[in-house]
């Protein structure tokens, strides 16, 4: 064999090895799939229905899950549920006080010291906008409704109403009012007050700002959510963190020219990681502790965007619906054109793979899916249109 020919056959066999290399590498990886099993959720006390789940959260041991009984007429009543151990589910006492609170599905719920507060809206009025409402617990366990004005979640600068959080200062709510940024505090979820104007939350006139979702740190608050800059279309993602609730102060993440918004706040050890949309996909932040933690002023850390995964694709809003994490891992449910699907990364928020759900859902419609996670433990909720099931993993298959 001549020099030549050799070094032409080596070539080859360099040039193949590389193309297996790279297929490989291209592989999307496969899919963590648990042990599911599915839990027991009981119609509550009343009339008859299909079951409506929009949120689960893990509360100091117990799981809780929220929604409605839907009724054959299109009419809904509020639910929620408790359960010890993610498998036997028990209905709660439900108390609502007023006519949208009695026709309301909750969608929202958040945690402190082992009791839950909760946010539902049902849509009505002339405008047929969401009449929102929020629940706290009583001593027995069961959820009364709030007394509240319309005008503090609704009326002509109602914007959005998303998620809700209990922590040392009490509990916080994030949203939008049509002057940008919003929140609503409370010390006792036995009634908010809206701050709709504070300097660096509320719009101005070079961002209009919204808020998603909030979450509570040791020294107060952060709140998750976009803005987008008056010369642009797109929107970059940003974080506002206060000690009190009032005072806020705005926080760029990276960006990139893509439309970006972080929609989901979860912290997994001393990392708080924001996690969103970033144009086609889904995309993980981090904050790297310096000298300080998350709810200091700027310097004491920095943002980091850690990570991009899945692919939102088109005809479907897109984005995340729900983020939990604990023991060394991160959970994020998502909804794109593909449907909902979950994901799990390793604290670090940098490794994502997709998890099977135990069963396979559409996005669009009245579909939903959310997860918690607790002592080795994941709880999901779907919800197909039809009929709603909840699951769970035992320990050691998350």
């Amino acid at each position: 064999m001549s020099v030549r020919r050799a070094i032409a056959m080596f070539v080859v066999a360099v040039a193949l090895l590389a193309g297996c290399r790279a297929t490989e590498d291209d592989r999307p990886p496969e899919p963590v799939r648990p042990r599911w099993e599915m839990a027991d959720l009981p119609v509550p006390p009343g009339s008859p229905g299909r079951l409506i789940v929009r949120d689960v959260t893990a509360c100091a041991g117990q799981w809780y899950a929220v929604g409605a009984v839907g009724a054959a007429d299109g009419g809904t009543r509020p639910a929620a549920w408790r359960s010890a151990d993610g498998r036997g589910w028990v209905p709660l006492p439900s108390r609502p006080i007023s006519y949208y609170g009695e026709r309301a599905i909750l969608y929202a719920v958040g945690c402190h010291e082992g009791r839950i507060a909760v946010v539902g809206a049902r849509s009505g009025g002339a405008h047929g906008n969401p009449r929102v409402r929020t629940w706290r617990q009583d001593t027995d366990g069961g959820l009364t409704e709030v007394p509240a004005e319309f005008e503090l979640y609704g009326g002509p600068d109602a914007v959005s109403v998303s998620r809700i959080a209990g922590g040392a200062g009490g509990w916080l709510i994030a949203g939008a009012r049509t002057g940008g940024a919003a929140v609503w505090r409370s010390p006792d979820a036995a009634g908010f007050a809206l701050v709709d104007d504070a300097p660096g939350l509320t719009s101005d006139s070079r961002l209009t700002t919204i808020a998603t979702d909030a979450l509570a740190v040791p020294d107060g608050w952060l709140v998750g959510g976009a803005g987008r800059p008056a010369d642009r279309a797109d929107r970059d993602p940003f974080v506002w963190s206060s000690g009190d609730g009032r005072t806020w102060t705005r926080l760029a993440l990276p960006a990139t020219n893509a439309d970006e918004i972080v929609q989901r706040l979860v912290r997994v050890g001393p990392v708080v990681h924001a996690l969103g949309v970033r144009g086609s996909g889904f995309q993980a932040w981090a904050f790297v502790p310096g000298v300080g933690s998350p709810g200091t002023a700027p310097g004491a850390g920095e943002w980091r965007a850690v990570a991009g995964f899945g692919a939102t694709g088109t005809g479907a809003v897109a984005g995340v619906e729900a983020a939990a994490g604990g023991g060394g891992v991160l959970l994020a449910m998502t909804v794109a054109a593909d449907g909902h699907r979950l994901w799990r990364s390793a604290a670090d928020g940098a490794s994502w793979v997709p998890v099977a759900l135990p069963v396979e859902v559409s996005a669009g419609g009245d579909t939903s899916a959310a997860v918690a996670a607790q002592g080795g433990r994941m709880v999901v909720t779907v919800d197909d249109g039809a009929a709603a099931k909840v699951w769970f993993a035992p320990s050691g298959h998350v």
